[in-house]
């Protein structure tokens, strides 16, 4: 893979506080990545330090095969960067706000008009130009943040928590002009939104108390493992706490609990798949043999969300951790 961002080992403590811990991964050309994690999981911090806004404890970070620690500069000039509190002037107008962050970023005078207007259209802001930005909707400065990032036609987009506030119909307009953007740069966005990964996202990290706990495509990590919801009555020798047990020892299960269930004279249960077992043959074989009834059975696949709570539910306290 041709990594745009690479990160090996990167640690960070504020004080004795530690808020990321030692994680590792890369993001290849023309990815567009989700970085998932409850609050103060450690996703902003990573950022901030891959952006060169704070500096790494320990550890590697580069983007483009830029060291950010030792070279800050040249490496930013590879990033656009949407802080999650997206910073803006208010007092300003679009166009005089877009050229002063022009300025900032060194453009000459000749380059700026031509990188305002390229910005502009990409980000739909052609009718806001001329506007204060403290006029404008949420949205829309979202869009103004956007625009920010892309004036000096960066390879990397850093997004932290791009939807953060806005009512459902922003968050479509954010979440399609992010994926248009996608097309043409790297993007590694911040997010708790889990809906926000799987209809942006090639691919999705998580992470949990300042460790890195999954790395895959939406699709994969909301299928590692699947459940049987299922509904029986006993009918042969084999009843109760007996076909708990007999469920529990049939081939491909990892785990099984009772569950409640409103039909008469009948046990419910959650069957847990061993990775990517299906037991439901086992199953049959074993109704048939002990005269179990079955009522209903239901194979389920384990959602985004599901997955997600499983890696973090363990999460420190907020006193203990920083975002």
């Amino acid at each position: 893979m041709d990594a745009m961002i690479h990160i090996e080992n990167l640690t960070k403590s504020y004080g004795a506080t530690p808020a990321v811990r030692g994680i590792s991964f890369d993001v290849g050309k023309g990815q567009v990545v989700g970085f998932l994690g409850p609050n103060g999981a450690g996703k902003s911090t990573t950022m901030r330090v891959l952006t060169g806004f704070l500096e790494a404890s320990s550890g590697v970070v580069q983007v483009k095969g830029i060291d950010v620690q030792k070279n800050p500069v040249e490496a930013k000039k590879h990033i656009g960067y949407l802080p999650e509190n997206n910073p803006l002037y208010e007092e300003m107008m679009v166009e005089e706000y877009l050229a002063y962050v022009a300025h900032m970023r060194g453009l000459s005078k000749e380059k700026t008009p031509k990188a305002i207007a390229a910005a502009v259209e990409r980000c739909g802001l052609g009718d806001k130009r001329g506007k204060d930005i403290g006029e404008l909707s949420k949205g829309y400065r979202q869009r103004v943040g956007l625009a920010q990032a892309i004036l000096h036609e960066p390879d990397i987009l850093v997004l932290d928590e791009p939807t953060t506030g806005l009512d459902p119909n922003q968050v479509i307009e954010i979440r399609n002009l992010i994926k248009a953007l996608g097309t043409e740069k790297t993007i590694l966005m911040s997010t708790h939104i889990l809906p926000e990964v799987q209809h942006t996202c090639s691919r999705a990290l998580i992470i949990s108390d300042g460790v890195l706990k999954a790395d895959g495509p939406p699709s994969t990590l909301s299928s590692e493992g699947t459940t049987i919801a299922l509904t029986l009555r006993a009918r042969g020798e084999v009843k109760g706490d007996g076909v708990l047990q007999l469920l529990r020892g049939l081939p491909g299960v990892s785990d099984v609990t009772s569950t409640p269930t409103t039909e008469r004279d009948a046990q419910a249960f959650t069957i847990s798949a061993k990775g990517d077992a299906d037991p439901r043959e086992a199953l049959f074989d074993a109704a048939v043999d002990k005269k179990l009834l079955l009522l209903s059975l239901e194979r389920r696949s384990v959602s985004l969300e599901e997955t997600f709570r499983k890696l973090t539910t363990s999460e420190a306290s907020p006193s203990t951790s920083k975002s």
